[in-house]
Parts: structure tokens; sequence; C-alpha cells
């Protein structure tokens, strides 16, 4: 066995030894960060104004809300992105992939306030799907195009040889190409996530709550505070769907590729 050999497999025992620290690190770091922050803003003496939004519940609930749009967002994002993407590396329909994808690029080369504002001169909604549908919207392109991408990059022998061994279309599609396009489909899902956790704090623009309403509500009253905490729960709660994407994309991945 060579030196070069020796080292290679050192050299990717401490890749995931750091990935596994990093994986452990990273929420433990967003917790005490955020939980200290809270409690400093829960326990200085805050003047009127700034206890009204300096409470236990008030920051509970901007903090669910701001949950609740995100998952919503990435439940419309997977029903809609997933599906079509599928559908876009079928031949019969490969000569619409261009329209579909640049209909995706405008969702998320527009600023995502113009999308927000113009979906809600448009619709006339307010609250929660006011903020959800262009939202998704903004968040759809990295799921699709990673679809795609995912799929068209399986190694056509390997789709010959299910085909050459009876299989179906559809056993091919679920047994070959969406497993070995697993990874590169969660890498896309997990910058839908952190897309639509930032996006989301300009909710509040349509009614649709979320931690948003706290950062407007520091700036113009001009309590820095109020500004400190919903900046600071807006970044953790970003953190934290990073994490989570990053857990997914090693733990449901094709175990052969890890």
């Amino acid at each position: 066995m060579t030196s070069t050999e020796l080292i290679e497999p050192s050299t990717e025992a401490a890749s995931r030894r750091a990935d596994r620290i990093r994986l452990l690190a990273q929420p433990a770091v967003v917790v005490v960060i955020v939980a200290a922050v809270v409690t400093w803003a829960l326990t200085r003496d805050n003047d009127v104004i700034e206890a009204e939004s300096l409470n236990a519940p008030f920051l509970l609930t901007k903090t669910w809300e701001h949950l609740l749009l995100t998952a919503v967002v990435t439940v419309i994002v997977v029903a809609l992105a997933l599906p079509l993407g599928v559908v876009l590396t079928r031949r019969w329909a490969r000569p619409a992939t261009p329209v579909f994808m640049g209909i995706a690029n405008i969702g998320q080369a527009a600023p995502a306030l113009g999308v927000l504002v113009l979906f809600f001169l448009w619709s006339e909604w307010e609250g929660l799907w006011a903020a959800a549908l262009p939202i998704a919207f903004y968040s759809l392109l990295p799921v699709l195009r990673n679809t795609i991408v995912g799929i068209e990059s399986v190694d056509p022998t390997l789709v010959d040889a299910g085909r050459g061994i009876g299989m179906s279309s559809t056993s091919v599609l679920f047994r070959i190409e969406l497993p070995l396009a697993v990874p590169l489909i969660l890498a896309g899902l997990r910058t839908s996530l952190v897309l639509a956790v930032g996006t989301a704090t300009l909710a509040f623009f349509v009614n649709g709550g979320g931690l948003g309403e706290l950062i407007d509500a520091g700036y113009k009253l001009n309590r820095t505070a109020v500004l400190v905490v919903g900046a600071v729960l807006s970044v953790g709660v970003a953190l934290l769907v990073d994490w989570l994407g990053a857990v997914l994309e090693k733990y449901f991945g094709p175990k052969g590729l890890s």
C-alpha cells in the first residue's frame, strides 16, 4: 500500500469527523446564543413599548408563525417542484423545460418584497396564504433545478440495465433515478428552506405575521432591544433550518454514496 493510499482514507475519516462535529455543534451554538439574547431581553428593564414585544408569549407566537409559514412554503415547494422536475426529465416533456425554468428564474430574480406586494395587489389577500404562495414561488427554483439535474445526471447505463431486466419506466424512476438523485434534490431543498426562512421576515407587509414584525417594530420605534431580538431569532431559525437540511442530506441520501 502506497503512502497516497494511506493518506486518502485518513483524510476522508477526518472529513467525516469534522462533519459530525459540525452537525452536533451548530444547533448547540445557535440554541445557546438565542437563549442568551432572549434571556437578556426578558430580564432587562424594558419600557412600556418594549414590554409589548419583549415578553415570552409574544416571542413564542411570532416564532411559531415564522416556523408555520416556513413549513407551509416547504410543503408547497416540494409538492410543486419535485413532480414538475420529474415530469420535465421525461423525453416527451423536455421541450417545455426552458419555459418552466424561465418562469422559476423570474420568481427568484425578482425582489422578494416586489413578489409579495404584487401578489397582494393582484389577489387582495392578507395573512398566511398571501405570504406563503409568493414566497413559495420565490423559493421554487433550487428544488426544481436540482431535481432535473439530479435525474439527468444518473448514469444512462444504469437506466438501460434496469430496463434490460424488465423494469417498467415507473420502476426505473422510483428504484434507480430518484434514489440516485436524492443528494442533489435534498441540497436544493436545503437552499429553498433557507430562502423561505429569510424571505418570511417580509411576511408582515401582507399581515402574514412572523419575526419580521419584531424587526420592523424595533426599527420604526427606535427600540434596539426589540430589533436585536427579532434579528437574532430570525438568524437562529435560519441556521437551525440549514442544520436540518444538512442532517437530511447526510442520513437520507443513498448510503453507498456517503
